[in-house]
């Protein structure tokens, strides 16, 4: 090529490259087999520094060298073919026009040109692209735009943002395995030098992480406050939209130098309708389908409006759109709903569009109250679970907005069974607390809210604030909320271990079977059948829970289904049916994992280490009873007092049976079980014994310790699990840190040495021995 060395002409890295390996080998990946490739996605996500690696990373692949050709200052879109021209170095050697002599000089040669940021210029840019893949048949074409070119034979890639956990509560060197937590730190120690990663800042760190939900730009925008901000303040202060975002550097692209100018180039891009439907899709709080999109933007035209957003790179697709619905979902990242929605309330349609999602919502409850006792319940969890941020927006904007407060509680009651089987007990409080204190004293639905509250403190085991809600209940009185009275009085009972909940219990079940409501019905008879069995009445006590398993079964029903066998293992439990009770332990955690109905997992592992006790295998009961606290742990939860008597009295006979020692080794084993494993260990499918002490390295210290005795070294790890060099450093010198080596033919001898019978929790070598 005229006036290069036939090497590669591209931007140079002013800063450290963090991440992106997946990316990279795909697009290079592509490149392999597609002349036309396009990185898209919205501002800031990173796809110039992608582009321009992948450029010099497959320069000797293309023998006639790499051009990279900027956009983002052109401004005639006319100009473009002269552009590639300049940078080819061709007005010193030629006088025609701009597009023949590109094409006539790159005729025969095997070259990749780089397109960056076509998005403003983007007709210009994909006919150019189209007439030098048809001119010159050698050349390949590498784009980056913030929406696909539309050339025929394009490969489009979409670049994500950078991967950031989903909580912080990991350990500490595994966070640094998500590269945008691994980006925050490396820009942040590049400001202040002496800032690490630590104990004290890892959970700030990931919150402003997920806050700008891991777009790169924000995360270098915000590491450069590190100066005068501490991770936390920064975390606190980027809830009050960009403004945090403003200071890059002095050298970046104008648009590039605050977030806001990065999306306002994107906002200059769309039609007028398409900024409407970005403003008021902004009032979707995480991610919405089609439908919801057209209730909330209006049914004309918002299907096409949708698609382009997303070929604009305004929306995505959510990563789990499908699930059990099978129905596309849409997602802005963070920064851009922020930005759609100030230009919302600017608007002066918030309100309108606030009131149109919440109506969405309230319709979306009504339907899934209608359908819950029924076989699409399961599909009913997950789209809930999806839906949680919404419910949560609309709720808020219902509590807060008066007038309003009566459909948030209509919302609230219809989806309590949700928030139970989720452990949600505080929110779920909270909601129907605030609902109630916008309303007036002798509103009709009140005496049954109140029976709901009750039970969400009963849930959280607060028996004085149940009482006090439940008296609240009986004094307003009314025949329609007698049911769910005498049956949240029932579970306080059977909490506070005090006699009469299974009286209780059958008079609201009696009560709801004349109304002919078998749903509700389902409750009561659960705690009539687990209270007579505390009293020794195991005919009354089987019949309530049998009759719950048949309604259930003819239901399609899963939660209440799987409460039934819980029941049914108590009962026969008590009654000494060890086998039967084992059984229906069982059958109800099958039925809590197809529905993922994780605090159920808890309480029916939980009862499966009772069984275990009582046949005398104190070893599962423990590790068990490690399972059951896993899950506990993993939602804030604890029993609650309605089982609190059994558990803690199953435990200190395991215990007392175990030693100290011994049952601490094994809990801690079923503490640390894979979900995976733990679900088969407690099914009872998978016998293999586990290891006898915790592993001193974590899962994915021994992955790599496994590599190291296989002779990789660090970066040929970092390229085969896709970290970064410097993780992989990081988890190696973890490694000889733990079991007190010092080279890494040590840890290769430790792998290998007696694989079938050393226990990895105690390693015999010191570091003051050495290998031959």
């Amino acid at each position: 090529m005229a006036g290069t060395d036939n090497g590669v002409r591209a931007p140079g890295e002013l800063t450290s490259f963090v991440g992106r390996r997946r990316e990279g080998a795909e697009v290079r990946r592509l490149l392999g087999v597609s002349r036309m490739v396009t990185l898209t996605g919205p501002g800031g996500v990173g796809k110039t520094r992608l582009a321009a690696r992948v450029a010099r990373d497959t320069g000797r692949a293309f023998a006639d060298g790499v051009v990279f050709v900027g956009l983002a200052e052109l401004r005639e879109a006319e100009a473009l073919a002269n552009l590639v021209a300049d940078r080819l170095g061709l007005h010193e050697v030629s006088g025609r026009a701009g597009a023949a002599a590109v094409f006539e000089h790159l005729r025969g040669r095997r070259a990749l040109v780089v397109l960056d940021n076509c998005e403003h210029v983007i007709d210009a840019a994909a006919e150019f692209a189209r007439a030098l893949l048809t001119e010159c048949p050698k050349v390949t074409v590498l784009a980056t735009s913030r929406q696909s070119l539309g050339v025929e034979g394009e490969h489009v890639l979409p670049v994500p943002p950078l991967a950031v956990p989903d909580d912080h509560d990991r350990p500490l060197d595994e966070l640094l395995d998500y590269d945008g937590v691994a980006l925050f730190v490396e820009r942040a120690s590049a400001t202040v030098p002496q800032f690490r990663l630590s104990a004290d800042n890892q959970a700030d760190v990931v919150r402003l992480c997920r806050r700008v939900d891991g777009l790169p730009l924000a995360i270098e925008l915000a590491a450069t406050r590190i100066r005068v901000l501490s991770p936390a303040q920064i975390a606190d202060r980027l809830t009050e939209g960009l403004a945090l975002l403003t200071i890059g550097t002095r050298t970046a692209p104008p648009r590039q130098q605050t977030l806001r100018a990065t999306i306002d180039w994107s906002f200059e891009l769309c039609s007028e309708p398409e900024r409407e439907v970005w403003a008021r899709a902004s009032v979707f709080a995480g991610s919405f389908d089609l439908e919801a999109a057209e209730h909330v933007c209006g049914d004309d035209g918002v299907l096409d409006l949708i698609h382009r957003l997303l070929d604009k790179s305004v929306l995505v697709r959510d990563a789990d759109d499908a699930g059990d619905c099978g129905v596309a979902r849409f997602r802005m990242l963070e920064p851009l709903r922020e930005y759609g929605h100030e230009h919302l309330v600017r608007s002066g349609l918030a309100d309108e569009a606030a009131r149109a999602h919440r109506d969405w919502f309230d319709r979306l409850t009504e339907r899934a109250d209608a359908d819950w006792v029924s076989p699409r319940q399961v599909a009913w969890i997950n789209r809930m679970r999806r839906d949680q941020a919404n419910l949560r927006a609309a709720l808020d904007w219902s509590t807060s907005t008066p007038g309003e407060a009566e459909v948030a509680l209509r919302m609230a009651m219809r989806v309590h069974e949700y928030w139970a089987l989720r452990g949600l007990t505080v929110e779920a409080r909270t909601w129907l607390d605030r609902a109630l204190a916008a309303l007036p004293p002798d509103h009709p639905d009140r005496a049954r809210a109140l029976c709901l509250t009750a039970l969400f403190a009963l849930l959280h085991s607060d028996l004085d604030l149940a009482n006090a809600r439940l008296d609240e209940a009986a004094r307003i009185g009314g025949d329609d909320a007698a049911p769910y009275l005498s049956c949240m009085r029932s579970l306080a009972l059977i909490m506070a271990a005090k006699p009469g909940s299974a009286k209780l219990a059958g008079e609201a079940a009696a009560l709801f079977r004349e109304r002919g409501d078998p749903r509700h019905e389902l409750h009561p008879l659960f705690l009539h059948g687990v209270g007579s069995a505390y009293r020794g009445e195991f005919d009354a006590s089987r019949a309530a829970i049998h009759r719950m398993i048949t309604l259930t079964e003819q239901a399609g029903d899963t939660y209440y289904r799987a409460m039934a066998h819980f029941g049914l293992a108590v009962v026969e439990l008590l009654g000494g049916n060890i086998e039967i009770a084992e059984g229906a332990a069982k059958a109800a955690l099958r039925l809590d994992i197809e529905a993922g109905i994780r605090l159920d997992q808890a309480y029916h592992t939980d009862a499966l280490a009772w069984v275990a006790n009582c046949q005398g295998d104190h070893e599962r009961a423990a590790r068990l009873f490690g399972i059951a606290a896993a899950h506990w742990d993993a939602l804030g939860a604890s029993p609650d007092l309605a089982v609190s008597l059994a558990h803690r009295f199953h435990l200190h006979n395991t215990r007392e049976a175990l030693g100290e020692r011994r049952f601490d080794e094994a809990f801690a084993v079923g503490r640390a079980m894979p979900p995976d494993r733990a679900e088969s260990y407690a099914l009872g499918s998978d016998t293999s014994p586990p290891e006898e002490h915790p592993s001193l390295l974590t899962p994915r210290e021994l992955e790599i310790a496994r590599l190291v005795s296989d002779g990789m070294t660090n970066r040929e790890i970092a390229n085969k699990l896709v970290i970064a060099t410097r993780t992989a450093d990081t988890h190696v010198r973890n490694i000889l840190n733990k079991l007190d080596f010092v080279n890494r033919a040590q840890i290769a001898a430790w792998m290998v040495r007696d694989a079938a019978t050393e226990d990895r929790s105690m390693p015999r070598s010191t570091g003051s021995q050495t290998v031959g």
